[in-house]
């Protein structure tokens, strides 16, 4: 993932792990949660490599794929650009919300 330069309408501060943007692709932003590999933090025009969590891990089994290219948005702002390396426990990840969600319509 590169974030843009504040030059290039990025933002103007740096993002630490934790960050929690909008991942953009197929029309549609999801909430997605950042880990950064190797760094906590990371700095406008920098390149790196991350983990990201959906919230909502259930309404993507089937649709992120390697090679998938997405956006990272703040609003209609787009502030980096990313393409997927790998697809990491989404299945089980989406289970386990799906357990959860039925469990609180249950209570």
């Amino acid at each position: 993932m590169t974030f843009l330069t504040t030059e290039d309408g990025g933002r103007r501060t740096p993002v630490q792990s934790g960050y929690r943007s909008q991942f953009y692709y197929n029309g549609h932003d999801w909430d997605a949660v950042h880990t950064y590999i190797g760094t906590d933090e990371v700095n406008p025009g920098q390149t790196i490599r991350a983990y990201l969590a959906f919230l909502s891990p259930d309404m993507h089994v089937g649709r992120i794929h390697p090679g998938l290219e997405f956006l990272i948005r703040e609003g209609l702002r787009t502030v980096a650009r990313g393409q997927v390396l790998q697809v990491l426990e989404l299945e089980q990840s989406a289970e386990r919300s799906m357990s959860q969600k039925q469990w609180m319509d249950a209570v």
